[in-house]
């Protein structure tokens, strides 16, 4: 447990660091252009999950995301105790990779996120994109394992731009992207709405994959974004 604790906090802390970091530089280098900020943000969360999930799938499964462990524990192949672990790792790791990484952009270390993302295209965004990435996830595992990495790395980058809310997907770096008043931020108060749009997508796209592979065993671990 403690090897997948610790994969667990590598994985997401350089994810979410990934998210933050490369959104404070390509905001600073865009010189305004919101479109050229949002490529130079999202091709790098693309590789990072590539990279993570490789690297550390084999240890922890690569969840890095409390809405892929839930419906792991849904599922019945993670217990309760770890599956709160895993989420309470999560959590943590995602606000220290903000902290880390105003550090590493000379910003002031604590911050409270003023960027509003609110509204029902925002709401019914989030839900799509954890909808597509529980779909990708759950789906590519029953069809293709191997491809799981790949799959997931792609699938949020296209989210990303397909979607109002450029794709948080993940109640873990919601909550962190609350303590950055950056390009990635989000105000607190808007919080909870998101966290309940991404668990009805993900509710939902464990749904189709039971609809779509009725007769597949389910498959060994899991990876997320």
């Amino acid at each position: 447990m403690t090897a997948r604790l610790l994969a667990e906090a590598l994985g997401t802390f350089l994810l979410f660091a990934t998210v933050m970091g490369a959104g404070i530089m390509a905001d600073n280098l865009a010189g305004g252009n919101v479109a050229v900020a949002l490529i130079g943000t999202t091709l790098p969360i693309g590789a990072i999950l590539y990279v993570i999930i490789v690297m550390l799938g084999p240890v922890s499964g690569a969840h890095f995301n409390p809405v892929v462990t839930l419906m792991i524990r849904l599922r019945g192949e993670i217990e309760t105790g770890a599956a709160l672990a895993y989420i309470a790792v999560q959590v943590i790791s995602g606000v220290l990779a903000a902290f880390v990484v105003h550090l590493m952009f000379d910003l002031p270390v604590v911050q409270i996120a003023d960027n509003p993302r609110t509204g029902i295209g925002q709401w019914v965004s989030e839900g799509i994109a954890t909808f597509g990435l529980i779909l990708t996830i759950f789906a590519t595992l029953r069809t293709r394992p191997e491809a799981v990495p790949m799959s997931v790395a792609l699938y949020i980058f296209a989210a990303c731009w397909f979607t109002a809310s450029t794709c948080f997907a993940n109640p873990a770096i919601t909550i962190a992207r609350g303590f950055t008043d950056t390009f990635t931020g989000i105000a607190p108060a808007d919080i909870p709405a998101f966290v309940m749009a991404q668990i009805i997508g993900a509710l939902a796209a464990m749904g189709a994959v039971r609809v779509l592979f009725p007769a597949t065993p389910d498959a060994e671990g899991a990876a997320a974004g």
